[in-house]
């Protein structure tokens, strides 16, 4: 039956045309953005997922400049350790020196005392950013140890968890107290002062290599987390990311199709005319 109030035909290519618009719409969207998933709406699962990774990359990126700063600060009271080692080496040469009867004593003890004051100085001056691993007081507020942010750790859809690496001072104030050394007079007070200076230097040395294995473990955790933001971020992109190529290719035909929707629109349109000819 035909009707000229009723035209099935243009309603059906006018429900087809409308779709292939939104679908064009869409992909259009899709290649201007960048995203296939742009908000919830799209896909609310994968985009809620997307949102929580991407916070866990932010989260990585604080944790990084975490590390960067304990590594920094780790690397300066490192080396103060090893110039303080170094310094009581030559003590040690000068203590040695000064165990023979026609050692020049006055000359041994003053540069003695020199390198005592240097100790001071690099114990002293082993800071960075207000924070000094050699002193018993690290931040002038009675810590203990430097707490450095390592990691983010999520299981399951619980918050996630914060990790830290802990890095105690070496307290040098304490333990190498380097104006405790006896001052070499004689033969036998250089030898007493061998005997202190060698103690402080095994406290230096075990130290420095405290320090050293604490370092090394925050920049081993500082390329782990820039290589877990990266793989990460890849999830992430892989997820919500468009895929150029499909999409392409997908608004090519969705372009055609939208031709021919008009096309079959308009054949449909004329339809009704035809019912004229049943009047002549």
């Amino acid at each position: 039956m035909s009707s000229i109030l009723t035209n099935n035909g243009a309603m059906v290519a006018l429900q087809t045309l409308k779709s292939i618009n939104t679908n064009l719409t869409d992909t259009q969207n899709a290649i201007s953005t960048g995203k296939e998933i742009a908000n919830a709406r799209d896909n609310s699962a994968i985009w809620a997922i997307s949102k929580v990774m991407e916070s866990d990359v932010a989260g990585f990126d604080a944790v990084s400049d975490s590390l960067a700063v304990g590594s920094s600060t780790v690397a300066v009271a490192s080396v103060g350790a090893e110039q303080i080692v170094e310094t009581l080496k030559e003590m040690k040469e000068l203590a040695v020196a000064g165990q023979s009867e026609t050692a020049d004593f006055g000359k041994i003890n003053d540069d003695l005392q020199e390198k005592i004051k240097q100790i001071t100085a690099i114990t002293e001056g082993s800071q960075f950013n207000g924070v000094n691993l050699l002193k018993d007081d690290i931040d002038g507020n009675g810590g203990a140890a430097l707490t450095v942010v390592s990691s983010l750790d999520r299981i399951g859809s619980g918050a996630p968890s914060v990790t830290t690496i802990s890095v105690a001072t070496l307290d040098f104030t304490t333990d190498l107290d380097a104006t405790s050394i006896t001052p070499i007079t004689t033969a036998a007070t250089a030898e007493t002062a061998f005997d202190e200076i060698e103690a402080f230097l095994t406290v230096a040395i075990d130290g420095a290599a405290q320090l050293g294995a604490s370092g090394k473990r925050i920049d081993d955790q500082s390329n782990f987390i820039s290589k877990l933001s990266d793989a990460v971020t890849s999830g992430i992109g892989s997820l919500v990311d468009t895929d150029m190529e499909a999409a392409s290719a997908r608004l090519q035909a969705l372009q055609t199709q939208q031709q021919l929707g008009v096309q079959a629109l308009s054949i449909a349109n004329q339809a009704p005319q035809s019912i004229m000819s049943l009047f002549r």
